[in-house]
């Protein structure tokens, strides 16, 4: 070739389609101004949002449905692009972007790239995201999307880094801030670094689907690059993850141990605390990533050297084409039947017997001891029907003591329109029954609080909205919505709520109950940050 720039043309031009392909199915369709997407720009940024919450989903190995999807861009969508679209509208818009514009109707995706070596053009497949089937508590079927490799490919690509490099590249500059201690930097470094080891796994998984469909479909040339994909990766990463994990360890106990009390625990302390727990999580993770890898790689290796076997031992087989050579043959001569067994033969072929091995026969045996296990028959009288009553009765009064904890709590903010929890501890502090009511155990009121702060705001009116529009099964476990339409329902007092808001207070002090009993009957002194719980009436 005169050029040899040009040798791997094809592979950048499948990198162009990425974005080709991409841009050339959003700026073709006119579904974008029903939601109030008109420019490309618009359209682009949210397609690449969407790409981006299914990577992060992948990553935590959590589920991606399609109304997790458009639960995301519900969100998204109220905190920063504003468009007027109710949650149908974002869930339609979800559905819109992953499986027309991504998926291209469920059609194959092809861009040209010219070979300059074969002087032709090659069709270069393209595949966004793909989806399996998932099932809910066991029950409901639900289909969930994953990036395909060309998915990972188009994110990572705005790094511009060779594929080859990425890796190594990531590696140093996550070393780099962990020296440096920018832990929030280190955070993202990591989770690229496990992103490339999940795309490597990948792709090994991928090439062993192909090697089983048809081991002639996958070339020598794909299965020598993968090998040395697969020995790059996992020369010496491994360890040097491990020492990075104990660094990250040490720190963490360091900062731990330098910061024991709470209430001496600065915000930027919180913070990098917080970065160093969730690199040590990665971390963990990348180790197991590359074993994973590790042991993939012998099993790929393993698998293309049986298959490759087999078909070798097919083309030994001798074929007959039964209509010229049996059918044709019993009716010119019926005494050509004894002879069938030349037929039927190899259906029947098994492997060869195990032979007795004379040279083991002389060797020093050493004795074998086994425990045995004696089997021991119990006969239980069981009911299970008082059982399952049983369990119904421990599992009402459990949430019997969620509804009056809440309950409690919703009466003081209703007193007043708001109330902080110092409040009310400074209010149950004499009264023991109250207290109890409040506080049935620490996990119970602990779950009460995670709650109500993590949903920050609840609105009673767009509850009611979704539980008239969605036919939903009767809870088993506490669930905070459910608890508080509840409430709102049976109680006259809280009939008029609308919106029930929970804020932290950032005073730097945290509020104490003490003396309170856990599932274990062990007391304990609860100790949590303060926080503001407001009412809002008709």
């Amino acid at each position: 070739m005169q050029y040899e720039f040009l040798k791997h043309f094809p592979k950048r031009m499948k990198n162009v389609g990425l974005y080709a392909l991409l841009i050339q199915n959003s700026a073709q369709k006119t579904t974008w101004k029903q939601f109030g997407f008109l420019t490309l720009g618009e359209q682009l940024n949210l397609i690449f949002a969407v790409m981006l919450y299914i990577m992060e989903q992948s990553l935590k190995e959590e589920r991606c449905t399609m109304d997790d999807v458009g639960a995301y861009i519900d969100t998204v969508n109220t905190g920063h692009f504003r468009k007027s679209m109710s949650y149908d509208e974002c869930r339609q818009l979800g559905d819109f972007v992953v499986n027309i514009v991504l998926s291209n109707e469920g059609r194959a995706m092809y861009f040209e790239g010219f070979d300059f070596e074969e002087n032709k053009y090659q069709n270069l497949h393209i595949s966004y995201v793909a989806n399996r089937i998932i099932y809910i508590d066991q029950e409901f079927k639900r289909t969930s999307y994953y990036l395909t490799d060309d998915g990972y490919n188009l994110l990572l690509a705005t790094l511009e880094i060779e594929n080859n490099m990425k890796l190594t590249i990531h590696e140093m500059i996550f070393q780099m801030h962990l020296e440096k201690q920018s832990y929030d930097k280190a955070v993202d470094e990591i989770k690229n670094v496990f992103n490339l080891l999940r795309i490597q796994l990948q792709k090994i998984q991928e090439a062993m689907g192909k090697i089983r469909r048809n081991a002639l479909n996958y070339s020598v040339k794909d299965y020598e690059e993968i090998l040395l994909g697969n020995l790059d990766t996992i020369s010496d990463t491994k360890e040097k993850f491990q020492n990075y994990r104990e660094m990250v360890k040490s720190r963490a106990q360091a900062l731990e141990e330098e910061n024991i009390n709470v209430k001496r625990l600065s915000e930027k302390d919180e913070e990098r605390l917080s970065h160093l727990r969730v690199i040590e999580t990665y971390l963990n993770r990348t180790i197991d990533e590359h074993q994973k890898i590790l042991n993939s790689h012998f099993d790929l290796k393993a698998l293309y050297t049986k298959e490759l076997e087999t078909l070798t031992q097919m083309s030994l087989i001798r074929r007959f084409p039964l209509r010229s050579e049996l059918y044709d043959k019993v009716l010119e001569n019926p005494k050509a039947l004894e002879n069938l067994d030349y037929f039927l033969r190899p259906l029947f072929n098994q492997e060869p017997d195990k032979v007795y091995n004379l040279n083991k026969a002389f060797q020093l045996q050493r004795p074998v001891r086994r425990r045995m296990e004696e089997d021991i028959a119990e006969e239980l009288d069981f009911d299970e029907e008082a059982w399952m009553r049983e369990q119904e009765r421990l599992r009402k009064e459990k949430l019997k003591r969620y509804e009056t904890s809440l309950c409690r709590l919703l009466g003081y903010a209703v007193k007043t329109g708001e109330v902080s929890l110092r409040e009310i501890s400074v209010a149950v502090r004499e009264q023991e029954e109250e207290r109890e009511q409040l506080i049935p155990n620490v996990e119970i009121f602990k779950e009460v609080m995670v709650e109500l702060i993590k949903n920050q705001e609840i609105d009673i009116t767009v509850l009611l909205r979704e539980r008239s529009e969605y036919i939903q099964d009767v809870p088993g476990e506490f669930q905070l919505n459910e608890m508080l339409l509840h409430l709102v329902e049976e109680y006259p007092e809280f009939r008029d709520i609308r919106r029930v808001g929970t804020y932290r207070i950032e005073d730097g002090g945290t509020v104490t109950f003490e003396g309170i009993l856990n599932e274990d009957k062990v007391r304990k002194t609860i100790r949590c940050s303060n926080v503001l719980i407001r009412v809002e009436k008709e």
